[in-house]
């Protein structure tokens, strides 16, 4: 595959995972419009943003493991579903069915947040690998802080909420046609299976498989044992990712908390409007931004000659983690900054641009330890992302919910500093894998010791593949 033939599933994932983000927080951007049809409290209408997320919980430990069963392809196309239930919540007539609608809609839309990077691990060798998540990695963070902006201007201009759905449907029936006439697949074990029966019709002889092949033999019980509980089996098995999945989900977390303590901060504060509240949430994908730029021009290159350095074996997984070393401390600091420049008497300025520095080294850390569980599992990454995912969602399906019960009675300030003094007990978490991880990982049961080999140096001989 040349390195063009290459982006084309690379910025297909990108925007699905764009697509997926930019739907879970759009929510509260109407959430004042909703509340008025339906009559629900603030406490329900946060559930539109957290039971999506919640969504995020249950999907991964299908698409996951299945992607690794019958290929990245078959599984992007469930958007289809996910378009679906779009239409089904911009026709959502009462307060169950919008609900439902948003939990189901997140279930669907996880598909590409479990399995974008084993994508990308699919198509670039650990070389290119981290120059190519920087790029993939602004949509996480670019969707949910878009979100509210689209959805603050569509209540602000006086739109029924239900046309936020609509472009919620525009936008995921553009990815399902991306999807189906552009995406290949890339799972190595898939192409092999491809390859066998091209042979076996080609020659008639029945001795040519792939090793894939052999789960038909499994009984559809086991099998479905084995895909659900693949993602957790491994997560059980490994301190490593244990450790970075937490800190990943702590996180993601405090990200979609801030769309619960901005609008206290800056609506019950400052007094501003919906569209106006959509607006404090660009620093943050603008800190992405440059945070992805950085990495290209500071961060990579030194990888890349470690990739010299190390040739030709792969470069240990714990370099990734230099970047988090300097990321950790300052996203401490960023919620320290945002909480003791939250008083009203405070240009808002002053807690707005918080969430740039705050943006700039979630990127960081995220890169940092994606790459790092990517470079250790290899093979297994798609259901080592599966788990890491369900966990992190579960951190942003919740945080959400004890927001404003946690800013209300605390203040800003100190439920800001609360959340900076939890990152800083985090901050050593990099620190001690790049010290004890080779350890770890000698006495992995699922991290390879020898670089995995690339696809068109894997023939199919006889009875095996080789």
């Amino acid at each position: 595959m040349t390195t063009m033939e290459a982006m084309v599933p690379h910025i297909v994932g990108g925007l699905l995972v764009l697509n997926a983000t930019f739907a879970s927080s759009a929510p509260s951007g109407i959430v004042e419009d909703m509340m008025e049809q339906f009559r629900f409290s603030i406490h329900v209408a946060t559930l539109t943003v957290s039971l999506f997320v919640a969504g995020y919980c249950v999907g991964p430990l299908l698409w996951g493991p299945l992607s690794e069963s019958y290929g990245r392809r078959p599984i992007f196309i469930i958007i289809l579903f996910y378009t679906g239930f779009q239409v089904d919540s911009a026709l959502s007539p009462n307060t169950a069915s919008i609900l439902t609608f948003r939990l189901l809609g997140g279930i669907f839309a996880s598909c590409p947040l479990a399995n974008s990077g084993a994508l990308v691990s699919d198509i670039w060798d650990a070389r290119t690998r981290g120059k190519a998540l920087a790029l993939f990695s602004v949509a996480p963070f670019a969707g949910p802080a878009l979100g509210p902006v689209v959805a603050g201007y569509i209540s602000t201009a006086g739109a029924s909420w239900r046309w936020l759905y609509w472009v919620l449907t525009i936008f995921a029936g553009f990815c399902l046609f991306i999807i189906y006439f552009t995406l290949p697949e890339t799972f190595a074990p898939v192409l092999l299976v491809i390859k066998a029966k091209r042979l076996r019709a080609e020659t008639g002889d029945e001795r040519y498989y792939a090793p894939l092949e052999s789960e038909d033999k499994i009984p559809l019980g086991k099998r479905v044992e084995k895909i659900l509980a693949r993602p957790f089996k491994v997560m059980f098995q490994e301190p490593m990712l244990i450790a970075v999945t937490m800190y990943m989900s702590f996180v993601f977390g405090c990200i979609y908390l801030l769309f619960e303590a901005f609008p206290i901060v800056f609506v019950e504060g400052h007094h501003f409007r919906s569209g106006t509240l959509g607006l404090m949430f660009l620093p943050l994908f603008l800190g992405s931004v440059v945070g992805v730029i950085s990495y290209l021009i500071v961060f990579n290159p030194p990888y890349e000659r470690a990739t010299d350095k190390y040739a030709p074996d792969p470069v240990p997984p714990e370099v990734r983690l230099e970047l988090a070393l300097f990321a950790a401390p300052l996203f401490a600091i960023s919620f320290f900054w945002v909480g003791w420049t939250s008083f009203p008497s405070i240009s808002f300025c002053a807690p707005m641009m918080s969430s740039l520095v705050l943006g700039w080294t979630a990127v960081h850390i995220f890169l940092a330890l994606i790459n790092y569980i990517i470079d250790t599992y290899l093979f297994v990454a798609a259901s080592a992302l599966a788990a890491a995912t369900v966990v992190r969602s579960v951190f942003g399906a919740v945080f959400p919910l004890f927001t404003r019960q946690m800013y209300v009675p605390l203040n800003p300030r100190w439920a800001s500093t609360l959340l900076g003094c939890i990152a800083l007990f985090m901050v050593p978490i990099p620190f001690v894998l790049m010290k004890y991880g080779p350890t770890l990982r000698a006495k992995s049961k699922n991290a390879p010791t020898k670089a995995p080999m690339k696809i068109e140096n894997i023939d199919i001989e006889g009875e095996k593949v080789v």
